[in-house]
């Protein structure tokens, strides 16, 4: 590759914009403890750091509890009509 190019290519994903957008992420809800619902995304390929501040911009979102386990994030709660497009905004792309 030309080094203008992958000058470019880097330049653009700066953020890792690039690397998200190829990322599939898959949603569904378990029934925990007292039959709890647990909304549990999986597929992500980013640093603890980034699962971490995605986990939290969700969590501040919903408005619900949640953790980051085992390179997935788990969250309070059934939200599986919400998170799809909280995801999509933020670039991924959401398994149908």
């Amino acid at each position: 590759m030309p080094d203008d190019l992958e000058d470019l290519l880097n330049e653009l994903d700066a953020q890792d914009d690039l690397t998200v957008a190829e990322q599939v992420l898959s949603i569904r809800v378990e029934k925990r403890r007292y039959g709890k619902p647990v909304t549990i995304i999986e597929g992500f390929d980013l640093p603890k750091s980034g699962l971490q501040t995605t986990a939290s911009e969700l969590k501040g979102a919903l408005g619900t509890g949640g953790t980051v386990e085992e390179g997935r994030i788990e969250l309070q709660g059934d939200h599986r009509g919400r998170v799809p497009e909280l995801l999509r905004d933020h670039g991924f792309r959401v398994e149908e």
